[in-house]
């Protein structure tokens, strides 16, 4: 089954690239992923662009409205995405504990729907 872990951090500024901190943060994420790609579980990851830098789409009586930023004002603001394939809830949760934003913010584990997409 595939789970979507959604990575959760505080919506302060993130390390600076090239400082010893975001050295230090890329390679905690990077020892999580290459641990789970060895084990074949890992299908993708990405971080994402802060929240500042979203558009939220709404449809509201057949009229498009676009805001500026996150579709929800809250502490925690979503800062990337691992996607993997399991057995089952327990071996992804063992997973989702091993990515850094568990230690400091917060994993959402969520399992995926298979559906068909049509070509």
């Amino acid at each position: 089954m595939r789970y979507m872990f959604l990575l959760y951090g505080s919506d302060g500024p993130r390390p600076e690239f090239g400082t010893e901190e975001y050295h230090q943060m890329f390679q905690a994420y990077s020892e999580a992923t290459s641990a789970m790609a060895e084990a074949g579980v890992l299908i993708d990851c990405a971080p994402l662009q802060p929240a500042a830098a979203s558009t939220t789409v709404r449809v509201r009586d057949g009229e498009t409205l676009l805001t500026d930023g996150p579709a929800a004002e809250i502490k925690e603001q979503l800062g990337g995405y691992t996607l993997v394939e399991c057995a089952d809830l327990d071996e992804a949760l063992k997973w989702a504990a091993t990515m850094p934003a568990a230690r400091d913010g917060a994993v959402e584990v969520r399992p995926v729907i298979d559906v068909e997409v049509p070509a």
